[in-house]
């Protein structure tokens, strides 16, 4: 690359930060907008400036300083409630005595515009299409989550373990995903992925091949273990929760199982909703695998996409942020952009039409019913369903075929 060449990459590299620095800005004003004087007459739901951020400051004892899971109850996974820790010590710190909330907020604000900026240099340095670049540094969803909750941290691995395979390196692929199952659990689902890419993504002899799967199921049991063993050993109720929870929650209200139950298309119990979307889930990830498998047999980890969008579709709970899950992954590798902007036209009309309708229940104006968010979540889910009918039936995008289809000799020696 020439100097000329070289300038001008760095100039779009600058320009891809100021556009994320200016999105980030934008979720904290969207968030931090009716801090002053608290949440009244419902504008938390009315302008959707809630975030599980400030509840927490008191709600966990953030302002304590309390160590989750050994001195206050935490539902999310360790190395999430490690990070609410850092945090709120953090936040502590920089405004001592005088420290609310709001500087908590703010502080999250700035950790997750960090973690935004990562997922951006990640993807520059693995060479995603510029289009894609700009939609992430542009991302509606980063606006109206970056302040929501914990979930970039999760993202970051997900993306991290993507990135990692497609080179070839499958052991940190797999602890990196193990890694991101101890903030957020859904990047497991990657994690059988890359353990059958290690098995039939190549012709190497059979004793390498297994060899690869043992040296990466260790990796990832070992990164997940390393994190979480302290706490369920010497926590073992606090830690627990988050499983507990999991399993004991109704659902919400823009999910299938409760989308279906409120229109009085089908009824079931919690019991019921944990089996059938299990089984659901499982009999799906199956077939995106089997169908799958002819043209993506050199990168199987490609699947974790439709996976997770399968996941996100079957779940009891579909929380608004989960959008962040999904949406930089399919920047790196949906087949099209088209139900990408699909997606996010349902995504962000769900969230208005979800909080929007938790301003109805206080008697607030926007409010919407549950046909409304039927409506809008039957956009999102139907766009969901385009994204993994394409990535299992389409060639990936050309930056991730070619290096996934011919790797080079340093990525196959990485591999082993």
């Amino acid at each position: 690359m020439g100097w000329a060449q070289s300038r001008d990459w760095n100039w779009r590299t600058l320009s891809l930060a100021l556009a994320l620095a200016v999105t980030c800005a934008a979720g904290w004003l969207f968030k931090a907008h009716c801090v002053p004087g608290g949440w009244t007459d419902a504008e938390q739901y009315t302008t959707g400036c809630y975030n599980d951020v400030m509840p927490f400051w008191l709600g966990r004892e953030v302002q304590a300083g309390k160590l989750p899971y050994f001195e206050t109850r935490m539902e999310y996974p360790v190395l999430t409630g490690a990070q609410i820790w850092a945090e709120g010590a953090v936040t502590r710190t920089l405004f001592g005595s005088r420290a609310r909330d709001w500087h908590f907020l703010a502080v999250v604000t700035v950790a997750n515009a960090l973690l935004a900026g990562l997922i951006l240099w990640m993807f520059v340095r693995a060479g995603v299409d510029r289009r894609r670049l700009w939609l992430w540094a542009l991302a509606p969803p980063l606006v109206l989550y970056l302040g929501h909750n914990w979930d970039l941290a999760a993202v970051a691995f997900a993306v991290g373990a993507m990135l990692l395979a497609r080179n070839g390196r499958l052991v940190p692929a797999a602890a990196m995903a193990g890694l991101g199952a101890a903030a957020k659990l859904f990047p497991v689902l990657a994690l059988p992925l890359i353990g059958l890419s290690a098995l039939f993504g190549d012709d190497r002899p059979w004793p390498r091949r297994l060899l690869r799967a043992a040296a990466l199921s260790a990796a990832a049991i070992g990164a997940w273990s390393l994190v979480n063993l302290p706490v369920a050993l010497l926590a073992p109720e606090n830690w627990n929760e988050f499983y507990r929870f999991s399993q004991e929650r109704q659902g919400t209200v823009a999910a299938t199982w409760d989308i279906l139950a409120n229109q009085g298309w089908w009824f079931t119990w919690i019991e019921d909703r944990n089996r059938y979307a299990a089984l659901l889930f499982l009999g799906g990830f199956a077939a995106i695998i089997g169908f799958g498998w002819r043209r993506h047999r050199t990168h199987l980890w490609i699947l974790f996409i439709p996976a997770l969008a399968w996941f996100m579709l079957t779940n009891k709970v579909y929380s608004p942020q989960f959008d962040l899950w999904l949406y930089p992954l399919l920047l790196m590798a949906a087949p099209r952009l088209w139900p990408v902007a699909l997606y996010l036209v349902g995504a962000v009309t769900a969230f208005f039409a979800e909080f929007w309708w938790f301003a109805g229940l206080e008697h607030a104006w926007p409010a919407t019913t549950h046909v409304h968010i039927a409506i809008a979540a039957g956009v999102r889910g139907f766009a969901m369903l385009w994204l993994i009918a394409d990535c299992v039936r389409l060639d990936p995008p050309e930056w991730v075929a070619d290096l996934a289809n011919t790797p080079s000799p340093a990525s196959e020696n990485r591999a082993t």
